[in-house]
Order: structure tokens, then sequence, then C-alpha cells
């Protein structure tokens, strides 16, 4: 019975390395894309977009809403950043095959803080942004838009 009994649970051995592979090559990609596109899309919008809106935004009311909003936006770059400061040892050991323990509550902390933060830009940061920069003939700001527009497919792309 106990051959039986072992011989099953070795049946189970392909799919299991099946998954560390998908898991070693999810890993791979993650720490890809936020080593290099996420940290490089938040630098582009803090250094090119965000301040061609503030630098086109009427002085008052909207003035002060791009303000508030390119604030708030900059504090979850941070704390984006910051998850991922936290995970990025133990992902990368991951991505390298090496059996290690990952703070899955931090995983999904950090997709669903970095999913309301591409929620809410795109609904609200970017159509305001759109409309500031469409009436200003300032190519900066449309360089600055078109620098956020070409990373918006890392927001929704499934891994």
């Amino acid at each position: 019975m106990g051959i039986l009994k072992e011989l099953e649970a070795f049946s189970e051995l392909p799919a299991l390395l099946s998954a560390a592979e998908r898991a070693r090559l999810v890993a791979q990609r993650v720490v890809e894309m936020f080593g290099q596109a996420v940290i490089e899309h938040h630098a582009e919008e803090e250094e090119e977009l965000f301040p061609a809106v503030l630098a086109s935004a009427l002085p008052g009311e909207e003035l002060e809403l791009v303000k508030q909003l390119v604030g708030r936006l900059v504090r979850e770059h941070r704390e984006a950043e910051a998850i991922w400061k936290r995970l990025a040892p133990a992902v990368k050991k991951a991505a390298k095959g090496q059996s290690v323990q990952i703070d899955f509550a931090e995983v999904e902390r950090l997709l669903r803080k970095y999913a309301e933060h591409a929620s809410f830009e795109e609904a609200e940061f970017l159509p305001l942004s759109e409309r500031i920069l469409r009436r200003n003939a300032n190519h900066m700001a449309a360089l600055g838009l078109s620098l956020h527009m070409r990373h918006l497919p890392f927001h929704t792309r499934n891994i």
C-alpha cells in the first residue's frame, strides 16, 4: 500500500514542476516590469507630465485641483515603490527558481494599491490633463501626455 501511495504522489510531480516553472517566469517578468517599466513610468510622469500639467493649469481652482491630484499620485508612487522594495528580494529569488517565503498580504496590498492608483489616474487625472494640455499649445505638455500614454498597457496587462 505504501508503494502505490508514493507512486500516486509521484504522478503529481509534472504538474508541480510546471507550476514551479510558471512561478519562476511570473516572478521574473514582475521583477523586469517593476524594475524597468514601473519605475521609469513614475519618473516620466513626475519629471514630464505632472510639471507640464501644473504649468498649463489655469491659476485658481484648476491649479489647486491639479496640485492635489499630483500630490496624491506622487504619494501613491512612493507607496507602491516602498511595498515593492519590501517584496523585491523574495521575488528576485523566486525568479531564480529559489525557494522563498513571500508575504502574500503585501502582494495583495501592492496589487490593490496599484489598481486603485491606475483607476484613479485614468478616471480623474488623465481626462483633466488632456483638457488642460489640449487648450495649451505647450509641446512639453504634449510630450508629457504622450510619455504617460505609452505606458498605459502596463496598468491593465495580466501576468
